[in-house]
């Protein structure tokens, strides 16, 4: 299994030997499914909260006393049963929706859907990327380049451009020139999920050689 490698100005300049391990194993839906939405729920962070009949303020005294007056009985103006009382079985903050994801699971997921995107021809692999300085005006251009190159036409429109570039290592003058691209992520390889892949829908690859080493060894 070999891939093109291409340069930042999107010239070919070699091929590289892709491990089956990472992009060689058949599509498996229901195991990404599981995957994604269990990273999704992780992410969660838990917002709603509706205050019990415990944390609403006043009520202490009784309404009026127990018998005699012709009234239903009531303990507390912040009963439930009252307006502005608290609510019963409401969402709370203190919910937790993370689930647990075997390692073996994601290393797994991860592998499937980096084959998937292989097979449609949604992964570009460049040689090097770098800028003398941070300049959008430089990445645009690099954009414009990559566009040239057969299947990958509207990775420089704005409207279709979902691209996660995916570095060896972190580099601040790539990120910064990338920054102002709002469909455009950027990470460090080590760090690559399947929530990335499938938040966009091409992957581009720098430094292929060591990146994919970092793949192999995690799955």
């Amino acid at each position: 299994m070999e891939s093109i490698i291409y340069n930042q100005t999107g010239k070919e300049v070699g091929k590289l030997a892709l491990p089956e391990s990472v992009f060689g194993l058949p599509w498996n839906a229901d195991l990404v499914h599981q995957v994604a939405v269990s990273m999704q729920a992780n992410l969660r962070q838990p917002v709603a909260h509706a205050k019990g009949r415990g944390e609403v303020r006043g009520g202490g005294k009784k309404p009026w006393r127990q018998k005699g007056t012709g009234r239903a009985r009531h303990g507390s103006i912040r009963s439930p049963l009252w307006v502005g009382g608290g609510v019963t079985h409401g969402p709370t903050k203190d919910k937790v929706f993370g689930r647990k994801i075997n390692k073996k699971m994601k290393a797994k997921a991860l592998s499937v859907v980096l084959s998937k995107k292989l097979k449609d021809q949604e992964v570009l692999f460049l040689d090097s990327l770098a800028f003398k300085a941070p300049k959008t005006k430089e990445a645009k251009k690099v954009l414009g380049a990559l566009s040239a190159i057969k299947g990958f036409e509207y990775i420089a429109k704005k409207n279709k451009n979902g691209l996660h570039l995916a570095l060896p290592k972190k580099d601040a003058a790539i990120e910064r020139s990338f920054a102002n691209f709002n469909n455009l992520t950027f990470g460090e390889i080590r760090n690559l999920n399947v929530l990335n892949l499938l938040n966009k829908k091409y992957l581009v690859v720098v430094d292929p050689k060591p990146s994919l080493s970092l793949l192999e060894a995690r799955v």
